[in-house]
Order: structure tokens, then sequence, then C-alpha cells
């Protein structure tokens, strides 16, 4: 093989892919072309902008598969190696597709070239059609958009009508897109007044799309310093840059190439526009782009065929054209200039090259690792026309390759053939494709990175930090020489390439022998060196402050100082110097090593390179870089003194700079100490040692300007409030990805301030970090929560897990997100068979409530059984059975029929209760789900209670996150309408799933003229569009309202029950808006006589009309209409008030003319008919007024205190009046026994209490008024209180309620012995028995309310009570059994997860559902329709909260402080829930903190605000959807495991393993028998670490005893407790290093057996001292002091300084050591050389040669008698040395 050649790499034969996968697709369609064209792309073409690149050991890309884009007629195939990633399918033929990313978008897109139209494809599949009005020929990626190049108008492209289809179709498009968040900027634009082609008509030759929804824009280019509309249509673009804003274009007229430079510019276009441009901002205008030619080229006959970027040899971007016609390769170097954060393009001219070629490729060959802003730097691969493939990096050629000599062509005859080499295409990276003679197509790759990573970082190390001139240098040597084995073969080993390395070095060390007389000359041009050399230099530190005396500073600062950088002199000598290039390369290795002494897995690297950089540092006669070597490793050097000139300049040191910055600040450490490699941007190979000092920077106080430290180091730090040093370090280390898994490879001593950082900031960092952030501080529970957060933001978000794993360690993996099965069964079949009651026939009974038991439910209630019980009440499921006698009579006959019937009734109320209990408890997949509610009941009476039974069904269903199937809701239609596809309907419609039903869905259940569907249709509807005043279903509504049907319309004969429900629609529909049209029509239906046959349901009709007027203005009755007076008056008419105004004129009547006809008023002829009107009107007002405070309206709205007036109104109605009073004074509503008799009139109190004296004069009639209207003003009090407090479980209200309940249930029959003294007694004498069963069952209503969701036990011992009573204890009706289900439903709303909210949109539908008429029968709807009563629904709130361990993912008990806001009347409040619990409202919740010793605090900071809670899914909810993560303290267990904290003593329990001889075993005391326990048993009780957990399980291995001594077994133990007690983990990591290596030195010491043959430790132990000082003077700040025990250091501190006094080698070694710089023979006693090296780390001990400087200067003070002793001298001149080190020195040089 001929010199400098070098074999490629064959992948293997090209093929696109493409091809293959057409052929497995099967046969293409016939408009399928022969013709097809592909590419190959970088992977990080489609890579998203926010993704973090992967940590530098993880590898490239380049691991991956080529991506390849295959295009052939309406098909594009996207293949990823072999594998087909997407395809993509259009309509027209594809003319040309490139990837292209638009503006600030973070993800690239697809764009597609048609003949009409351009498409845009993101990677998810989203595609945009863009019409185009004009023909367009090309696409071309910039980043700034997409440019188009526009073709001649009289070209041969079809011809464009701006009226094309193409435009109406893109206008529709964009109104079916929903896009969130959008805002283009260039929306606003003049062209509809400033036309942008110009004068003479013409318009721009290329356009620019910025945004995929916007339009293309004209361009422009700039010309003498003004904007003209570009419209060179000669200029044929040819290439652009898709990272820098370049265009490459050929004129063929002309015969030039010309490059542009694409600017985004604020100035207004060529045309008048002055006066708009005084009246608008600049800034207002769009941004233009306008195109500056920088460069042109002439003489070229054809388009140059392949345009691409590369770098020159001095990292210079250059822009290269192949020029076939010429055979050449010409290149274009760019200058670039930062002018205020944008970098400017231009050219200089003479500033190209060429080299001979006629084919090329760029490919990232020399400098893998090294970016040149932000593109990689490319080499170039030439072929040059005599077949012939060269390298060049640059213009400097730097080898020849050849396809390897084994290569054969497919059709090789039996003769050989030579395979020639005839092109290049398709590079990525360093692979490309080459076409040989034959036509054959190779996929061929250059060795880039060497296999060896230790010979990957010295080359890149070299490529970053030498001048360019000498990496060229080295480059020729190292690709031009055939010995490079690791180049030339692919097959070589890791130690060749270390040694090829090696080689180039040492040749570079051969040639400077040839150059060291070039030195003197070369200093003698130099005035600066001139200077240097000078004698006065030499003497001036003689004259400084002190006579005689040098600080040691500045002697450090004259030896780092005298070297001067050959980079001047490299443009004006051609020859570059050896001796400066050796220099600079042991400058550059040298920061490679000291990266490397910071990372724990690399030491045998660091022994390659340190005996490199001792060769190097000895030829240089670098003294001081010798002597750092050989104390590092003093055991791999032979050491020959070699006296050369003495260099001052002493080597940088990472390990002393971390030192000093500990323990003087970071302000007092000096900058010589780190390497400029280390500050230089876009260093790739020292950023781990970069990214240690950016930490420590900020641990010590350093301050960040624009990512960059005041020392010049770069760091990026993550988002997130820092207030402290600590937290700084901590946001730099994940911004920096430096996660636990490196936080492991450092140095025991480096890791320990920065684990100090994340265990201060653990207990209670900022809410607004990264969840990166949290799972570094090993804080899983906040990381889930805001990982929880992200996800709901963003829905496709693959690179935020990657950056969680990438901070945790590999062994911690398990802790990512667990699905945690809140509310879906997660017990087994046998578990739900022994939860079930012993009334169950058969254990897998599907009754509709199977679901409910939960590992969150046994975790609330735990052996608890009343959710077994609720289960068993409302079972519907089930035949119930009664028991008969043996020979029953006529009697028992009629008994038996009795109490079928009534259990008849009891059965068809359980319904409703039931989808209380369950009501969203079901949370499946949309695909899971066939839902069939049909449960039947007892089928004599299945209509209603049907209903009932499918809409608790239906309400089982959890609102799902997003929107529910229209085709699943469509599917589930029967074919024939009935019941129970009604109630499926409205449970629906109350989860707002409704909403995707179109019109013509809705239209056609209408027009099925179904009842119950109708209804449940309707009301669904409203619920789902609730407030919306949608105006298409308002008109479906009002269809089913005849009075405001129009005279032409025909008239309809609709049940009144359609009516009531559609006006209740209505109000849900125009909830909230006094909407002042409907308030008319709603208030005129108060009155309307019933058009239908059923004149009893007059009343619910007027009923509904005042609820959906109330609704219509809730709470809006003071400040919605000027003629809410009017309203109000014609209200309190229907009420039958008396001071009423009676001017009919006033009245509001609704034109009869436009609405309805001939619909009669109640009060039209005759006295109004208050019975029908009053109820719908009082609740009108109580709604339109509700929480208003207005004392007017409840001053006319007055209670009787009259005999006249209790005998003129209704005694229900009096109920109505006391319900609307208090919410309209619904702050003045207070749960006490005072409250509730204000309410009473004096009349009625007095009457009342006259019952029980024989002596009043009170008679029968009188006194059956006032037990009338005192049971119903105490009911209607107690109904307010219910509602006032609904869902706070507040004690105060749950004690009156229940104490007025018992009352009730004494008077109607006496049950309990404690009866109330002060109430009234003997209230059955006075009143029916119906009407006290009422108020009571309306009090133990709102009793549940209050007490929703808690399943409060004494409130379900009565309700269960009352559900066991037959009609021999009270006037048991369908109407209490129904208000007893529903109660047991709200006690247990949806499993005690859900409550009520007190919103005025909640009270609303609380009021409707708890209307005080309860019905007679199932089938009754007379006065209030019976599907109002599941309207409860819209006021529930999941409040609900369970805490979840984030280490095991269970459910587990937490106790939690609430602090809710300050009220007007309380104070603000904390108090402890224990989860799984229920809080309060949002309005009043303000903190919400994990609380207890067992788990680590959590605080939920809330800001208080009148809105509802947060939806499943919500993007803001702080609860996550009611999971809240947690973290167990090590050295505790769960709530669970141990109720009362007895196994939580883990000291005791240690303490006891610690006194036993044997480690393995012990016996743990119990109050019964002794159970024995191991350690590992023990700590796996208290931890969940990996580490932890193995350690202790080899603790307990049966060889321990054998392997280890018990003095360190004893240690391990102690070690273990600590760790383990104190929840730090990390540390037994640092712990047994240090102790471990201690004990090491001390057996080397004693024994003389060499054990350590380097002393890298004692630098990292001196770090841990360093930082467990600067933790006790305060330096680092600190809540539970160090995090490592100071006794412990102190203990081992001791011990080194007593293993180097005990050392007697060091008497000889060290003075010979201090005055000529002799290390110790190898041989000699021990091992002198290591510690002699261990005391000159430990005590800090200077080079000889500063030693030697300084004696110097000390001698004649000496000498002269000036002091005996120069050991203060010399501590002020060595301050950072220490005292016995000072005592050593002066000992032996003066002595």
């Amino acid at each position: 093989m001929s010199a400098g050649a070098r074999h490629l790499t064959v992948i293997g034969e090209f093929k696109p892919f493409g091809l293959i996968a057409e052929a497995l697709d099967g046969k293409p369609s016939e408009n399928v072309t022969d013709s097809y064209h592909y590419f190959l792309f970088d992977p990080e073409l489609t890579k998203q902008r926010e993704e973090d690149d992967e940590f530098e050991g993880s590898g490239t890309y380049s691991d991956r598969g080529d991506h390849e884009l295959f295009i052939r007629g309406n098909r594009i195939i996207w293949t990823i190696g072999s594998r087909v990633h997407k395809r993509f399918t259009s309509a027209s033929p594809i003319i040309m597709a490139c990837w292209c990313r638009m503006g600030d978008k973070s993800e690239a897109l697809l764009c597609v070239l048609h003949t009409d139209c351009l498409t845009t494809c993101n990677i998810s599949g989203d595609t945009v059609s863009v019409p185009l009005s004009r023909p367009v020929i090309s696409i071309w990626p910039l980043p700034s958009g997409l440019l188009l190049q526009v073709a001649e108008a009289n070209s041969t492209c079809g011809p464009f009508s701006s009226s094309s289809p193409s435009l109406i179709s893109r206008d529709m498009l964009r109104v079916k897109r929903d896009i969130k968040g959008y805002s283009p900027q260039n929306l606003f634009g003049f062209t509809s007044q400033f036309d942008i082609t110009t004068k003479d008509g013409s318009s721009s030759s290329h356009l620019i799309l910025r945004d995929p929804l916007a339009e293309p824009e004209s361009t422009y280019i700039e010309e003498r310093g003004k904007l003209c509309l570009l419209k060179e249509f000669d200029e044929k673009t040819i290439w652009t840059g898709e990272r820098i804003p370049l265009m490459a274009s050929y004129n063929k007229g002309k015969m030039q190439h010309s490059l542009w430079v694409a600017e985004l510019g604020n100035s207004i276009v060529e045309v008048n526009n002055s006066k708009l441009s005084d009246m608008v901002p600049a800034e207002v205008f769009p941004k233009q782009l306008s195109f500056r030619r920088i460069w042109q080229g002439k003489g070229a006959q054809t388009a140059a065929s392949k345009v691409f970027l590369a770098t020159d040899d001095d990292a210079v971007p250059i822009v290269c054209f192949l020029l076939q016609d010429q055979k050449k390769l010409l290149s274009v170097r760019l200058q670039t200039v930062d002018l205020n954060n944008e970098i400017l393009f231009d050219i200089k001219p003479d500033m190209s090259w060429s080299i001979p070629g006629i084919a090329a490729v760029p490919v990232n060959a020399t400098r893998p690792r090294v970016k040149v802003g932000l593109l990689p730097y490319l080499d170039i691969i030439c072929l040059a026309s005599d077949n012939t493939l060269l390298l060049y990096s640059g213009k400097q050629c730097l080898c020849r390759y050849m396809l390897p000599p084994n290569t054969k062509p497919l059709d090789a005859p039996t003769m050989s053939q030579d395979l020639k080499i005839v092109g290049l295409s398709n590079s990525v990276e360093g692979r490309f494709n080459v076409i040989v003679n034959n036509g054959q197509v190779l996929r061929c790759a250059l060795r880039r990175s060497p296999s060896s990573s230790l010979t990957n970082d010295c080359i890149t190390a070299m490529a970053e930090g030498l001048n360019s001139v000498f990496y060229n240098h080295f480059l020729v040597l190292l690709w031009g020489d055939t010995d490079v084995a690791y180049l030339a073969k692919n097959d070589v080993g890791i130690q060749s390439e270390w040694e090829a390395f090696c080689s180039t070095i040492t040749k570079l060390c051969q040639e400077s022998n040839t150059t060291t007389q070039m030195i003197p000359d070369l200093a003698s041009n130099s005035s600066w060196e001139f200077l240097l050399n000078s004698k006065f230099h030499k003497n001036y530190p003689n004259y400084s402050f002190v006579k005689g005396i040098c600080p040691e500073k500045s002697i450090n600062q004259q030896g780092s100082n005298s070297f001067v950088s050959f980079e001047d002199h490299s443009q004006t000598h051609e020859k570059s110097s050896c001796p400066e290039l050796l220099m600079e390369t042991l400058d550059t290795l040298h920061a490679v090593y000291e990266t490397l002494k910071l990372d724990s897995l690399r030491k045998r690297d660091l022994t390659l390179l340190v005996a490199l950089l001792s060769n190097v540092a000895g030829f240089l006669g670098e003294e001081s870089y010798l002597d750092h070597y050989i104390r590092d490793f003093p055991r791999l050097f032979k050491f020959e003194t070699r006296r050369t000139a003495c260099s001052r300049k002493t080597p940088p040191s990472l390990f002393r700079w971390l030192e000093n910055c500990l323990r003087y600040g970071y302000n007092s450490v000096e900058s010589c100490d780190l390497p400029p490699l280390i500050s230089k941007e876009d260093s790739n190979v020292v950023s781990w040692a970069r990214k240690i000092v950016s930490f420590y920077s900020l641990l010590c106080g350093a301050e960040l300007l624009d990512k960059k430290l005041s020392n010049g180091v770069c760091c990026n730090v993550s988002s997130g409030s820092s207030s402290t040093n600590e937290q700084r370090a901590v946001l730099a280390m994940v911004g920096e990805r430096f996660g636990l898994q490196q936080l492991d490879l450092l140095p025991a001593g480096v890791s320990l301030p920065l684990r100090h950082a994340l265990d201060k900031c653990r207990e209670s960092p900022p809410t607004d970090w990264p969840a990166a952030a949290y799972v570094l501080l090993g804080r899983e529970d906040l990381a889930l929560l805001c990982s929880a957060h992200s996800r709901k933001s963003k829905e496709n978000e693959p690179h935020t897990n990657m950056n969680l794993i990438s901070m945790s360690t590999p062994y911690m993996l398990h802790l990512h997100p667990v699905t945690i099965p809140s509310s879906t069964s997660d017990t087994n079949e046998s578990e739900i068979t022994k939860l079930e009651d012993t009334d169950s026939v058969d254990g897998s009974l599907n009754d509709g409530m199977e679901h409910i038991f939960n590992s969150s439910m046994q975790l609330r209630y735990g052996r608890d059984l009343r959710v077994n019980e609720v289960r068993r009440l409302l079972c519907s499921a089930r035949p119930v059975a009664i028991q008969t006698p043996v020979n029953p009579t006529a009697s028992d006959q009629d008994l038996q029929q009795a109490q079928l019937w009534q259990l008849a009734q009891r059965t068809t109320a359980l319904p409703i209760g039931r989808g209380a209990f369950t009501l969203a408890t079901t949370h499946t997949l949309l695909t899971e789900v066939n839902l069939d509610p049909n449960i039947r009941n007892i089928q004599e009476l299945k209509s209603w209670p049907e209903f009932h039974n499918a809409v608790a069904s239906g309400l089982r269903l959890a609102p799902i996150q997003g929107k529910m199937s229209r085709t699943w809701i469509i599917y589930n239609k029967p074919n024939e309408p009935n019941v129970t596809h009604a109630g499926l309907l409205l449970a629906l419609g109350l989860h707002g799933h409704l909403r995707v039903l179109t019109i013509t869905d809705i239209y056609q259940y209408y027009s099925q003229e179904h009842e119950s569907t109708t209804v449940g249709l309707m009301l669904g509807l409203a619920a789902s569009h609730r407030g919306t005043m949608h105006p298409a279903i308002s008109k479906s509504f009002y269809v089913h309202i005849p009075a405001r049907h129009p005279s032409s319309f025909p008239e309809l004969e609709l049940p009144t029950l359609l009516q009531s429900a559609a006006l209740l629609s209505v109000g849900l529909l125009y909830e909230g808006s006094a909407h002042p049209q409907t308030m008319q029509v709603l208030l005129g239906e108060i009155g309307r006589r019933s058009g239908g046959d059923n004149v009893l349901e007059r009343e619910g009709y007027a009923v509904s009309a005042g609820f959906s007027l109330g609704l219509v203005a809730l709470g809006r009755g003071e400040d919605t209409l000027g003629f809410m007076d009017k309203f109000v008056d014609r209200l309190f008419q229907y009420i039958g008030g008396k001071d009423c105004h009676n001017d009919k004129s006033h009245l509001l009547t609704p034109s009869m003319d436009e609405h309805g006809r001939g619909v009669g008023q109640v009060m039209d002829g005759n006295p109004i008919n208050v019975d029908v009107t009053a109820p719908g009107a009082i609740i009108a007002l109580a709604l339109m007024y509700l929480k208003t405070e207005s004392d007017v309206m409840v001053s006319r709205l007055s209670i009787p205190r009259t005999h006249f007036d209790l005998q003129y109104v209704r005694p229900d109605f009096i109920m109505l009046r006391v319900i609307a009073r208090n919410l309209i004074l619904w702050s003045r509503v207070h749960p006490s026994e005072d409250w509730i008799q204000s309410q009473i009139p004096e009349i009625v109190q007095s009457g009342v209490k006259g019952l029980s004296d024989e002596m009043s004069d009170v008679d029968g009639m009188d006194a059956e008024v006032f037990v009338q209207a005192y049971v119903n003003i105490v009911a209607g009090a107690c109904i307010s209180l219910g509602l006032t407090y609904a869902g706070t479980r507040d004690g105060h209200a749950q004690e009156l309620l229940y104490k007025y309940a018992i009352y009730f249930l004494n008077e109607i029959k006496p049950v309990s012995v404690s009866s109330c003294k002060s109430f009234p007694k003997g209230l059955l004498q006075y009143v029916d028995r119906g009407t006290l069963e009422t108020c009571l069952h309306l009090i133990v209503l709102s009793l549940s309310v209050v007490m929703a969701g808690s399943g409060h036990l004494q409130t379900f011992k009565l309700l269960r009570f009352l559900r066991t009573r037959n009609s021999a204890d009270g006037h048991v009706s369908y109407g209490t059994q129904l208000a007893v289900s529903l109660s047991l439903g709200f006690l247990f709303l949806g499993g005690g997860m859900h409550t009520f909210s007190t919103s005025n949109n909640s009270i609303a539908a609380l009021l409707i559902t708890l209307y005080p008429r309860l019905p007679t029968g199932p089938n009754d709807n007379r006065c209030h329709l019976q599907a109002f009563r599941h309207l409860y629904v819209l006021a529930t709130e999941a409040r609900w909260v369970q805490t979840v361990d984030v280490d095991t993912g269970l459910p587990v008990y937490a106790p939690l402080e609430v602090t809710v806001k300050e009220t007007e009347h309380f104070a603000e409040t904390s108090f402890c829930e224990v989860t799984p619990c229920i809080l309060p409202e949002r309005a009043i919740l303000k903190t919400v903190r994990v609380c207890g010793p067992r788990y680590w605090p959590q605080v939920i900071e809330l800001n208080p605000e009148e809105k509802p809670w947060w939806n499943a899914g919500d993007k803001d909810d702080p609860f996550n959807s009611g999971i809240l993560y947690i973290k167990r303290k090590v050295g505790a267990c769960s709530y669970v495991d141990d109720p009362i904290g007895c196994q939580s003593l883990l000291s005791r329990a240690m303490h006891k393993v610690f006194g036993l001889t044997s480690l393995r075993t012990c016996i743990l005391s119990t109050d019964d028998d002794s159970v024995p326990a191991t350690v590992h048993q023990l700590v796996s009780t208290f931890s969940s670490d990996p580490s932890l957990n193995a350690f202790a399980q080899l603790c307990c291995d049966l060889s321990w005893d054998s392997r280890s001594e018990a003095d360190f077994q004893e240690f391990c133990l102690q070690v273990l407790f600590e760790c383990v007690s104190k929840d730090r983990p990390a540390l037994l990591q640092v712990y047994l290093s240090l102790y471990t290596t201690v004990g090491s030195l001390a057996d080397q010491l004693t024994s003389g057996v060499p054990i350590l043959g380097d002393t890298l430790f004692v630098p990292s132990f001196k770090l841990a001292l360093a930082y467990n000082e600067a933790v006790l003077k305060g330096r680092l700040a600190t809540s539970r002091g160090s995090i490592i025990q100071s006794a412990f250091l102190g203990s081992l501190e001791k011990c080194m300084d007593d293993l180097l006094s005990y050392s007697a080698s060091l008497t000889d070694d060290l003075p010979n050591y201090l005055n000529s710089g002799i290390w110790p023979e190898e041989g000699q006693e021990g091992d002198s050389s290591t510690v002699l090296a261990w005391y000159l780390h430990w005590y800090g001990v200077p080079a000889p040669s500063i030693v030697k400087r300084v004696m110097e200067k000390l001698r004649p003070l000496r000498l002269g008698g000036t002091s005996s002793c120069s050991v203060p001298l010399l501590h002020l001149l060595f301050p950072r040395t220490h005292i016995q080190a000072v005592a050593d020195i002066d000992k032996f040089c003066f002595s």
C-alpha cells in the first residue's frame, strides 16, 4: 500500500430502502411512475430543539441507522436503517420534499411541494395544506422559514388562478383546525392598503413561508441601503443553509454563482409609506425577509452540481461549490461578526481557494466532537480526476483513501476486475455512498473516533485547545503516517490506538530537536521576548515591597506569565514551532489529565496519560509539571534527574482550586489553578471538570452573568427560583444534567460538598423546580407531581422521562411513575367475595356496585364494613325475601300484600341513591366500555325506576379526560327508544359528554317522539352546554314549549312533562346570563295556564319555570336589568304578597303576537291562583337574589306573623319562604339552636309553647295552624343549613341537624330515651303524620348534604334505621324511601371521593334536587319532575385526595395540615386530616402540607379564589386528580404497618444488633415471644434503597466473618445505622471509601507491602476536611450540620498525621527533595517515594523550584543574623502550606 493511503470501511452495498419497502407493501397503484428520488439525512435534523443533548459518554447519533426519505409519485417513505418509520401519501404527485424548521417552532416540518399547493406535515402526522396562487418550481429550507422559488409568468408551468378552489379549501381548513395558542407574528399586515408589487406590476421571484398557517410573503433585496422587491427570476436557487441564513444561486445568463445572506428586518417596503410609518411604530410592522449579496463568482458554464458547507483548517466555515465543468471544488470562506447577539455573515475579497476534484461530499472525520458555533466541524472527501479519493481538512490534504482489496463486484467474472471510484453522494456524518465504475453503490465509512476513550479525549482536546496551525500540523502527522494503525485498519485494539497517538507525540518531540535553533531567532523578532529576557526583568523582583522577599503569589504569577503563546507569530511563520506546539500540547493534555482525576472509573487511563505527559514535560524541561505527575504516581517513574532550564510555570491543579475554594471562598482562589481549556466555550472534552468547577463556584458564592462565571467558565442553570447558594448549585447540576449516577463517579471528597447542597435543599425545595431537580434531591414524590403537570401541558414529551432517568441512578430506576389503581377494582374475586354481605345469594352478582371496593376504599375504611352495608342497602338487583306463615290467613295475605307494596316502593327508590353512591367510580377506556344499564327492577313498576336505574349506571362512568366519542354514544343507541337509553343520555349529559352530538343527532332523537328519551336528552344537553346560550340547542328546547311557538307554527300536543323539562333546560343553558328576553319568557310561563289536559301538573310546570328564571338570573338580582323592580313586583303577585303594585300597566307581559297564540295567563280575568304560582315565584326570587344579602327582598318575602297571615299562607309555602330568605341572607345563617329559634315568629313560638300548658286558651284549630307553621319553619331552616354548609362536614351543623332529626323521629314514635326538653312535645296530636315524616326526611336529607362523602357513622346509623321502618313505625311512602336512598348516596357520594360545593351554580342544582315536595309514587311528576332529582351531579366536586408512597406505588395514610383562609365567621385556621380525605373548597383553601415525622414534608401553596374545583386532567391541578405522591423517610414504617409508631424505634432495634457477637442474626424481644431477625430484614423494613439493602445483605453473608476483622464489621454496621437513621444512603460509599483507604495507607506503612500505587486519595481526603471546616465555620449553610460526622473525619486526620510522623524515611528523603528535587529511588526501605508523595500532598508543600527560589532570598537574611527562625516569614510566603511542612522546610533547608 502506497504511503499515506487508507482503506475505506465498506458497510455494504447500498440500495434505497424505500424500494424494499415498496416491494414489501405489495403491488403499487397503476398511476405510480417509474422515476423516484431519495436523500439521506442526519437524524439531528428532525430532533426537537428543546430536547437535551445526551451525556458525553452515551454515544452519538452515528450509532443509529441512516434516515432516508424516499419519494415516488404521490408517496413518501421515511425509513430509519432497515425499518419503515412513517409513510405519507398525498392526492397529487409530489414535486419536491425537504425538512424545514419554521420560526421558533421546536419540531421540524416535512414540506412537500405539489403542483398547486404545499403541504406541511409534522412528526406527529398533523398536516396543513397551503394553496399556491403562483407556480412554484422548488422549495428550500432556511432558519426563518421555507423559501419558495417562483416560476416566471411565461413559464411552462400550468396557469394559476387567484380564484382557485384551493383557496376556498384553505379557508375551510383553518376553520376546522383547532390550533391552540397560535398567534403568528405576521398577522398584522398592510397589504390591503399598500400593494407589495413594484410600479411595473411585477411580483417577487422568491416567497418565504414563515408559518404553516400563514400566507407566503414576498422577499426583498437590499440595494444601496433600500429594500426592493426581489424579482430575479434568472437567479435559480441551488442551495440554502438549514442552520445559517445563506442561499446560493446561479444565473445562467451571466454565468455566475452568487451567495446571499438572508436577513429579517423591520424595514418598511420601498413604497410611499411615510405617512404610515409616522403614525405606526416600527415595531408593529411585520419583519420582512431580505437578501443581500455577499459574493459572486463568474466563469461557470453550468451551475454547480453540489453545494455544501464545510470547515477550513482554521475553523472558519466555508461554502463549497463543485464545478464539474472545471473539475474543481471552489471554497468560499465566510466571515462572521457577532453584533448585538446577531451573527452577520460576509466574505472578504480574495477569500476563496479551490482544489481539483470531480466529486466531493462533506464528512465529519478529524474533529467528530468539535462544533463551530451551531455547525459541526466538517471535512471534505474529494474524488480527484484520476479516481483517487482524498481527505481534506480545509485545503490541507491529509491522506488518500481506497477501497479494501477484498471488495468484489456483484457480477464479478472469472478474471479479476479492478473497481474504480467514479462518484460520491449522500454523506451523513462519517458515512457516504461510493459509486464504482460498474454501477454498484457501496455504503462506506471513515474511521472517525478511536475506540479508546482516552485516545478520543486527547485528540478532541487537541482539536479544541491547540492553535489551528498547530493542530493542522498534528493532523498531518497523525493521518499521513501509515504506521498509525487505528486509521488504517478497523480491527485494532484500544492499546494500539493509544500507542499510535503516543508515537505521533513522540514524532513531535523528534521534530523539535531540528527546530530548536529557530527559537532565538524568533525571540529576537519580538520586543516582548526581549524584555522578558532582559537583565532588568530578572532583577525586578528584588525591588519588591519588602527588600529581598518575593511573595508566593508573585512567584506563581511569574511562572504562569513567562510563557508566551506562539499564536501571534503563526501567521508570519509558515513553519510551526515544535517546542511551542509541544507546550500547547502539554497544557491541553494536562487539562484532560486533571479532568480524568475527577472520574473514579478512569484510573487506568490516568496511568497511561501520565506516562506520556511526564515524557513531554521532561523533554521540555518543565520540572514543575514533572514534579506534579510524580506526586500523583510516584511508583510509575524511574527518577532520573534531567537538569534543564527551569520553568517557572506552575501546572494547574483542579484539586488545589477546589480545596482553596472551600477554605477561602470563591473570590480568594487563583484562576491559574484552572486549565485554560475549561474556560473555553463549547469545550466538550473537559466538560466534566467544567461542571464540577461551576458547581463549586456557585456553592461558594460566585455570581453567574449570562451563563458565565467571573473566571470565564460557562454553566447552564435550569429554570427555577433560588435564594441560596445551595439551591443555585442544585439548579446548575440539573441544567448540566449532572445526576446521581455522575455524582457516584466523583472521588469521595469531591462529592461531599455537592451532596451537602442536595441534602440542604431536600427538605423544602422551591415549588417551581423541574422534575429532574426533585429526582436529584431524592424527592421522587415532588418529581412525579411535577411531571404529571408537565405531561398535561405537553402531550408528547419523551425527553422528559429520559431526563428523569438520567438524573437517577441505574439501581433506582424503579422510582418512576406507577399506575395507581385508585378508582378501578384492584382486588381479586376471592377478596370481593369476602367483602360482600351475608345476605348475598350469589357472590358474583352484578349489582352495579361490584367495582366500588378498591385499595383506596379499603385504606379509608379498613375493617369497617359500612361500605358493604351501603352496598347491601342500595342493591336492587337481588330478590327480596318475605317471611310468610305456614298457614296464612286472609289477614296475613293482606299484611303481606301491604308489605310487598312497601318493599316495592323502597326498591324502586334505590337507583337514585345508588347513582350518587357510585358516581364517577369507574375509570375505563372507551374501547373497553359496553355499558348495559338494564338491571331490571320490579317489572310492574319499571318506567321511571328503570330510568333512574339507567341514570345510576351511566353516572358510574367517570368524566374522561378529553371528549367522549360521538360514535360510541350513537353505537349504544337502541333500535327502539326505551327509558334505559333515556336515562343513559341524562347521565352522559350530566358528565358533559353530550357536547359531541351534532344537531342532526339531536333531532333524530327528537323525531322518535319518546317522552323519557326527550326528557333525558334535553336535560343532558342543557347540563353539557350549561351557561353557553348555544343558539341551536336553545331552539331545540323552545320547540317543546308550545307557548313560545309563533302563530304560524302547527299546533303540537306536547305533554306537560316535556314542557317542564324544556323550561328547566332553557334555564340551565342560559345560567347566569341574565338574558332579558329569556327572563321575560320564563316570567310569563310561571303564571301561564296549562295548555295540556292534565291540570294537576300545572304546579310542576310553574315550579320548572321558576327554577329556570332563577337560573338565568342566578345571583344577579341587584345588578341585572333596570326594570328588575317590575320583575320582582310580578313575582310577588305570583306569591300573593299584599304589598305588590296592582297597576297592571307595570306588569311585564311578553308579546303574545310574537311568541304565541291565545295562551292564557293564570291571572287574566281572575284572581291569581297562588297555590300554583307561589312555589315557582319564591324559588325564582331565592335564586335571583342568592347571597346578595338584600334586606329589601327579605322584608317583602316575610314569614307570617299574625293569625290571619298564618291562615292565609299555606304551611309548605312558609317553608319555601324560610329557605328563600336564608339563601338571600347567606352569611347570616349560623348552625345554632338560637338561630333556628330566631326564624320562628313570636306568635308561633308562644302558640307552640302553649300546647304543653294545660291552662292555655289555644283552641284546636289555632294549635294546628301553629304546629303546621312550626314544623315547616324548622324544616325550612334545616334545609337552609344543609345548603349553606353543603359538603363542609361542619360539626356544629351536623350536631344541630341530627338533634332535630331525632326530635322529629321521637315525635312520630318515641325511639330515643334522651330527647330535647326544650323542644315542644306532642306535635303529632295537631299535625298529620305525613307532614312530620316529610319534614323528618327533609332534615335527614339536609344532614347528608352537610356530611356528603364523609360516610359519617352516626348519620349512617340513623339512615339505616329509617330504612328499616315499616308502616307501623311511620308513614312510609315512595317519597320518604327516595329521601332515605338519596341520603345514603349523598353520605357516601362517589364512594366517598366526592362532595358538594357551595358556589351559586351548585346551590341552585342542590335546591332543585332537594325541592321539598316529595313524590307520592314512582311515577309522580305533578309537582316536581323526578328527573330533576339527578341534577345534584352538577353540584359535586372531586375534592378527595389520597397519598401514594412513591417507592412502593401503594396508597398510604399520611397526616395533612390543611389551612383555610380567614372569613367573616372565623380566623385563619389550620387543622389536621389523615388521607384519604376530602379537602375544603377552593374558595377558602390556602395551604396543604404533608406533615408528620414519617414522610418528607411537602407544601402546596394555593391562592383561594371563587372558582370550582379542578377537573380531572386540568393542567393547573396541584393535586394531580387526587393523587399526592409522598416519600417515606428511612427509619420509619408506614402507618398501615405501624399505626402507633412502636416499630419505628430504629435505634433500639439496631443497637440490639450491634451488641451481639454474631452479626448475622439477633433476637427482637416482643410482648409474647422472640423472633429471630437479621440486619438485612431490619434495614429492608425501614428503607427501600437498593444500595443499603444490598450492603445489609452482604453483612449477613456467612463468609463475612472470615473475610473481615471485627473492627471493620463493627464500623460497617455503625455506618449502616448512620445512613439508615439519617436517610443518607449515598454516604455509605463515602464512609467506606475514606475508612478503607486510610486503613490501606496504614497497612502499607506498617507492612511495607505496596498497596496503593498513586496518591490521588490524599487530595480527595483534604477536600473532605475542607468541606467539614467550611460547615463548622459557617461558610456553607446547614440546618442539620455536616452530612458526615466531624468526629469521623477528625479521627482520620489524626491517623494520617500519625502515619506521616511515624515514617522514618522522610528524614532523609525530604531534605534531598527540597534542596535538589531528587526523589528516592525504588528499592529503598519500604515504598519511600510513595510516602514522600503522601507527605507533599497532605501538607501542600510547594514545588522544589519555588522553595529553592524562596530559600535563595531568605538565606542572606539568616546569614546576616537578622533572624534565627524563618518559620513566620515562610508561613507568610506559603500561606496555604501546613505549618508542620513550613517547619520542616525551615529545618531541612537551613540546616
